[in-house]
C-alpha cells in the first residue's frame, strides 16, 4: 500500500491509541453479545457444527455388533424381529471451531487517528467474544507474510480476557503473504471450522490465494476487508512523493483532481474484485472502513451473514 509522504517512511507501529479494550468497549460486547443471539434465535444450532457419530441424543443409524461392543447400545427391539444383533449409533456435536486470522502486516499500521491495526483488533476482540459467549472454541492467529503469534483455542466467554491480553501489545511489521501464511495456518490447524480473515488485503502476489487455501482444506472462510478513509479519499494536492509502506519503493507523483479521481476508481475496482471473486467461491465478504464504528460494524456483519451462530 502506499504511504503519502514529504520525506521518509513512516513508523511501522502506530502511535499509542490508549487501552482498546477499555470498560465502555467491554459494554459495549456484552450488548453485541445480546443482540447476536436475538438474531440467531430460530436457527439450528447444528448447523454450522461438525457431527460425529458416537454415543450422542439424535439417532443416526445402526452397525453389525463386533465383539467387545457396549451392549447397552444394542437395538434388542430390532433384534426381536430379525435375529440380528445391531448396534444403534448417535449423531454428537462437536464444538465449532472459530478462527480469527489477523493481519498485522506493516500497511495494517495506516490511518488516522485510529489504524486499521487497531480496529482489526476491536474487531477481532468482538467477534471472539461473541463466539466465546456461544460456547464456540476461539483461537486467533495473526499473520504477515508467515503465521505469527497464536492465542490457542479456548472457551467460555471469561477468556476474552485472555484474548485482550494477546491482542494489546500486536504491532504491524512485515510484508504481506497471505498465500503462505494460510498454507502454513492450514498445516498446523487440522481440525476444521469457520476462518474469520480480517486484513486491508493489500498483497502483491494476490488476495485469490490464501482464500482458495482455506476453502480447498475444508475451512469456512470469512473475510473482512478493513480500509482507512484517508486511502479511499486521499487528502492529496501537488508534488508528493508515495513511498510503498511494506516495500519502501518510492515514486514521485503531481496529484491532480483527475489523477485523484482515477485513483478513487482504481480502488473501488479493487474492492470489487475482491468481492467478486469471494461471492463466486460462496465465501461471505465484509468491506469496512474505519470511521465506523466498531460495534456498528459487528451488528451489520451479523445481519448481513451471521458469522457466528
Amino acid at each position: 500500500m502506499l504511504d503519502w509522504l514529504r520525506g521518509k517512511p513512516t513508523a511501522s507501529a502506530p502511535a499509542d491509541e490508549g487501552d482498546l479494550f477499555d470498560e465502555e468497549f467491554q459494554r459495549r460486547l456484552d450488548v453485541l453479545a445480546i443482540v447476536s443471539r436475538k438474531l440467531a434465535r430460530g436457527r439450528t444450532r447444528a448447523e454450522r457444527r461438525s457431527r460425529k457419530t458416537g454415543a450422542g441424543i439424535e439417532f443416526a443409524d445402526h452397525r453389525q455388533y463386533a465383539p467387545g461392543d457396549d451392549f447397552r447400545y444394542l437395538d434388542w427391539n430390532l433384534y426381536a424381529r430379525t435375529g440380528r444383533l445391531l448396534l444403534r449409533l448417535y449423531e454428537e456435536e462437536e464444538d465449532l471451531s472459530v478462527y480469527i486470522l489477523l493481519d498485522v502486516s506493516r500497511s495494517m499500521a495506516i490511518g488516522a487517528p485510529t489504524s486499521k491495526l487497531a480496529y482489526a483488533k476491536k474487531l477481532a476482540a468482538a467477534l471472539g467474544y461473541i463466539a466465546l459467549a456461544n460456547l464456540d472454541r476461539v483461537s486467533i492467529v495473526t499473520f504477515a507474510d508467515e503465521v505469527g503469534g497464536r492465542l490457542a483455542p479456548t472457551r467460555g466467554k471469561n477468556r476474552i480476557f485472555k484474548a485482550f491480553e494477546f491482542l494489546r501489545p500486536l504491532r504491524a511489521d512485515g510484508r504481506t503473504g497471505t498465500a503462505d501464511a494460510m498454507k502454513t495456518f492450514v498445516a498446523q490447524n487440522k481440525r476444521r471450522g469457520v476462518a474469520i480473515l480480517i486484513s486491508d488485503l493489500y498483497d502483491p502476489d494476490g488476495f485469490e490465494g490464501g482464500i482458495n487455501t482455506l476453502r480447498y482444506h475444508k475451512f469456512e472462510p470469512y473475510v473482512v476487508q478493513v480500509f482507512d478513509p484517508a486511502e479511499v479519499r486521499p487528502p492529496l494536492h501537488g508534488d508528493v512523493r508515495l513511498i510503498d509502506n511494506e516495500t519502501g519503493d518510492a515514486r514521485d507523483v503531481t496529484i491532480t483532481p483527475r489523477v485523484l479521481a482515477r485513483y478513487a476508481e482504481a480502488h473501488r475496482a479493487y474492492r470489487r474484485r475482491i468481492e467478486d471473486f469471494c461471492t463466486q467461491k460462496h465465501v461471505p465478504y465484509f468491506g469496512v472502513e474505519t470511521s465506523v464504528p466498531f460495534d456498528e460494524a459487528i451488528l451489520d456483519l451479523l445481519r448481513r451473514g451471521g458469522l457466528v451462530a
